[in-house]
């Protein structure tokens, strides 16, 4: 399995990552379906920018997901890092003139993305955490809350965000420090 794989390639001084990889993906069934899990694993592996992660952690996901959520886990990733970056820098900017212009960047995605919607909407704020847009974050957590997913959901998706920056963050020096 390529879980097994990716963790054997996490070094020694990172064992919390290798545990907590293992824990984020393997222990979740109680608060995340395996098509929220697995949505969420290929966004943020996608989001991740790690190469090395995508590579191992995609083929599981696509095995595990329809095709429709194999595409709306990519187009996720893919539209939150167009709006991660734009809300990220309307928040970021001292001028509030800019929270009230229009964006004029198409989303349609977000409205129909071929998937349950809450699932869509986990997999954004998994992106969004990962991206650390806070404004994205607290969007797609109040979506989310309303249609009554509880917190430990809302947390487990992050955990998985957490752990696969941080586990290519590590592997992606190693592969540059080795």
């Amino acid at each position: 399995m390529a879980l097994d794989e990716l963790k054997a390639a996490i070094p020694a001084y990172a064992k919390d990552l290798k545990l907590n990889l293992g824990s984020v993906i393997g222990n979740t069934e109680d608060n995340l379906s395996q098509q929220q899990l697995w949505g969420t694993v290929l966004a943020c592996a996608i989001a991740s920018r790690s190469p090395q992660v995508l590579r191992e952690l995609e083929p599981e996901a696509k095995a595990q997901l329809s095709p429709e959520a194999y595409e709306a886990a990519k187009a996720a990733a893919a539209i939150m890092a167009m709006n991660n970056v734009f809300y990220r820098t309307r928040h970021l900017l001292s001028d509030p003139e800019y929270g009230t212009m229009r964006a004029g960047l198409r989303m349609n995605v977000i409205g129909n993305p071929g998937v349950d919607k809450v699932d869509f909407e986990l997999w954004s704020l998994a992106v969004s955490a990962i991206n650390g847009c806070g404004q994205c974050l607290d969007s797609h957590e109040q979506v989310l809350r309303k249609a009554g997913v509880d917190r430990g959901t809302i947390q487990e998706a992050v955990k998985i965000a957490a752990v696969l920056q941080a586990v290519g963050a590590t592997l992606d020096a190693e592969a540059v420090l080795a």
